[in-house]
């Protein structure tokens, strides 16, 4: 799993029946005698690698069931590590109980359209970890083609750092990189129809695999959240600007003009902004879903 280590995560709750194996920005991950493992979701947020004092209501059972959601969608096109959401009481609605797996050393990215580091790369090279792309691209413009761009795990504290897929293949290898690159385009492609359909873009996604106790390769972590996901809003989507997204936006942007340094511990954040990424994370899973939360 990653995305653990971040700077100001607060000690895990005990749970009976579970040992507590390791916290990370959002999630925290307990183990049972059998040998599996109990994934909790939390509602910490996180930026600029730190974890913020000022927790999101529901985030947590947002993530875990937009996620359930999307594996099963996806069933068909990979296994995925879910055995159950039927967990302790303490932790209902934002947990599962997942398969362990060999994680793959490798974030699987795909990307539809041109924004981010992907676009500060385009900038430089016109490329994007080694996809050679159009002239004339701007901020948010969607590609001929989704695109697959892997990254790889970086080290606590680190950033995650943009790689090609020759990269990718000698870290875990050509048969496995071919196939992780062909799952997650399908991946991406079969959500980003689906949520096209709901007037939601899925600008790019990140995927993270690992190998079953069979050998098989398997879907795990979270799926096509947006903790894991650029969602757009189709009706005012717009290339040649930055646009308007279903994730902590709300809450980079404030930080960034706060004065704090992104250094020290970051400060709380106002109700306004907690209550603004709230409605952001919750509009997402009910569009999506076609369900209240």
């Amino acid at each position: 799993m990653s995305g653990f280590g971040a700077v100001g995560a607060p000690p895990a709750q005990e749970i009976a029946g579970w040992s507590h194996l390791r916290t990370g920005k959002v999630r925290d991950l307990y183990q049972n005698d059998s040998g599996e493992i109990l994934l909790v979701a939390s509602d910490r947020i996180s930026a600029f690698d730190w974890v913020l004092p000022t927790e999101i209501p529901n985030k947590g059972a947002i993530l875990t069931q937009l996620s359930l959601f999307w594996f099963e969608l996806l069933a068909d096109i990979v296994p995925n590590h879910i055995i159950t959401d039927e967990v302790p009481e303490v932790v209902a609605d934002r947990a599962v109980i997942v398969q362990p797996l060999n994680m793959f050393a490798i974030e699987c990215v795909a990307r539809g359209y041109l924004t981010g580091s992907g676009l500060k790369e385009y900038k430089a090279t016109q490329e994007v970890c080694g996809n050679k792309l159009p002239s004339g691209l701007l901020d948010g413009s969607k590609l001929p083609a989704s695109i697959f761009t892997p990254a790889t795990k970086a080290e606590i504290g680190d950033h995650d750092i943009n790689i090609d897929f020759q990269r990718a293949a000698e870290i875990v290898g050509d048969e496995n990189a071919t196939e992780l690159r062909e799952l997650t385009l399908k991946l991406y492609d079969t959500a980003a129809d689906f949520a096209r359909e709901r007037g939601i873009l899925l600008a790019d996604t990140k995927f993270e695999f690992g190998l079953n106790m069979a050998g098989e390769i398997t879907l795990a972590d979270e799926v096509l959240t947006p903790d894991s996901s650029r969602f757009w809003d189709l009706s005012l989507w717009q290339p040649g600007s930055t646009q308007p997204s279903f994730d902590k936006q709300f809450v980079r942007d404030w930080l960034t003009s706060s004065g704090w340094d992104m250094h020290t511990p970051p400060p709380e954040l106002p109700q306004e902004i907690v209550e603004k990424t709230a409605t952001r994370y919750e509009e997402a899973f009910e569009r999506i879903t076609g369900s209240k939360f």
